[in-house]
């Protein structure tokens, strides 16, 4: 077992490589814009799970996975030269899920917000329905 710092460097340089090789070296037509988000690396440096999002519509990213997984052994290779450690860890490509939660979230921020403020709305113009005070005072 690595040590985190370790875990950690070895998942940055895989996350710089693999960014590098998407943007200079791979020419799959079907790459749409592809943003590499994470990489976690196993434990034992022998899998990395490379995270990334793409930029369009579903179909765009089913391009971009496919065009992915037909380079995964061009990129397995050179991150095995970039990182120049005894075994190269095996590659797994995952979409990143997390700008659709952050969107979902917000439209549902947004729908509260609306409910808030139809209600604040509602508070201004209602009346009371007896007296403005019900309760008895020490003046009576």
């Amino acid at each position: 077992m690595a040590d985190q710092n370790r875990q950690r460097k070895v998942a940055d340089r895989i996350k710089q490589t693999v960014a590098r090789l998407l943007e200079r070296r791979i020419k799959d037509p079907r790459l749409g814009f592809v943003t590499i988000t994470d990489v976690r690396v196993t434990g034992d440096l022998q899998h990395a799970t490379v995270f990334y999002t793409v930029l369009g519509s579903e179909d765009e990213a089913a391009n971009s996975a496919r065009a992915l997984e037909s380079a995964k052994g061009l990129i397995r290779s050179e991150v095995g030269k970039a990182l120049g450690i005894r075994l190269t860890p095996t590659i797994e490509f995952q979409a990143d899920a997390l700008p659709q939660s952050a969107a979902q979230i917000e439209e549902a921020l947004a729908r509260a917000r609306e409910a808030d403020e139809r209600l604040a709305e509602q508070a201004r113009s209602s009346q009371y329905a007896g007296d403005e005070d019900p309760y008895k005072s020490a003046d009576e």
